[in-house]
């Protein structure tokens, strides 16, 4: 079992920044593939960010050049740090672990960017 609490979210203007963080449990977090996923009211969970254990990235298109994602094996934390931030980045974004294609989420942590 592995559990995951983020942190981080919150109210931001359009243009502003934000970074979340996730804190994982588990002995082998460096085996895991950790993401960052976000849903907007009414619309289906979608990636935003991947990384595996050594370090290898993907993007969604929506956030490329904005967002980065980045971990630390040692504390089992993985960030996501996010830049020019739009009104239509605003929903509950989640931590995902893929442990051996088993899916371990958070709670979920919300961020709205509005004027």
């Amino acid at each position: 079992q592995v559990q995951l609490v983020e942190s981080g979210g919150g109210l931001v203007q359009p243009g502003g920044s934000l970074r979340l963080s996730c804190i994982a449990s588990g002995s082998r977090f460096s085996w895991y593939v950790m993401g960052w996923y976000r849903q907007a009211p009414g619309k289906q969970r979608d990636l935003v960010a991947t990384i595996t254990g050594d370090g290898r990235i993907n993007y969604s298109d929506s956030v490329k050049g904005r967002f980065t994602i980045s971990r630390d094996n040692a504390k089992k934390i993985v960030d996501l740090q996010m830049n020019s931030l739009n009104p239509e980045d605003t929903a509950v974004y989640y931590c995902n672990a893929d442990v051996f294609d088993t899916d371990y989420w958070g709670q979920g942590t919300q961020v709205t960017v509005s004027s």
